[in-house]
């Protein structure tokens, strides 16, 4: 998936074709389809693969609202990282089991701070909804623009993303500690 991630990186979602991907790992199109389906499959792979980025090495947290922090700080600098992945990643959700293996150290932290699973996932899903969405804003071009993501290096979209981020994290905090 490498491979796949790095066209996607370099030349976009539309270059992304099984045909592209045979011809930069040097194999007949043909062949991949025995390894994924068809580029449906090829495209959730990659979604996965990205995802999975933002939770590798995490150090841990000491608690669930600073561990809820940095996931949001860390899936937003993968994003950032794959501009062209932040469309997929709108449209094309993660495996729901893999999203949750990979989140067990997250969710973890929830549990031993007293949340119940039901509220960490939501407030999980809603960081995730807030970076994914604060990421499209930032990369994201209109329709009929210059396809080429725009650059991620506002000094203000930092400010906002932590602003609304702590809100949100607060928010949760909040709410939580009134159950």
């Amino acid at each position: 998936m490498g491979a796949a991630v790095e066209i996607l990186d370099t030349e976009g979602l539309d270059a992304l074709t099984m045909r592209r991907l045979g011809t930069r790992l040097g194999v007949a199109a043909m062949s991949l389809y025995r390894h994924v389906p068809g580029r449906d499959a090829l495209l959730a792979e990659v979604v996965n693969r990205i995802f999975a980025e933002s939770v590798a090495g995490r150090p841990e947290q000491a608690s669930w609202p600073e561990a809820l922090a940095a996931f949001g700080v860390s899936y937003r600098q993968v994003l950032l990282a794959h501009p062209n992945a932040v469309p997929l990643l709108a449209t094309h959700p993660v495996d729901v089991e893999l999203g949750l293996r990979l989140l067990t150290e997250l969710l973890s932290a929830f549990e031993a701070g007293g949340v119940a699973q039901a509220d960490a996932l939501t407030a999980v899903q809603s960081v995730g909804v807030y970076v994914l969405g604060h990421a499209l804003a930032q990369v994201g071009t209109p329709p009929g623009a210059d396809p080429a993501p725009a650059a991620p290096e506002e000094p203000f979209y930092d400010e906002w993303f932590m602003a609304g981020l702590l809100a949100m994290v607060t928010g949760f905090e909040q709410r939580l500690a009134s159950r």
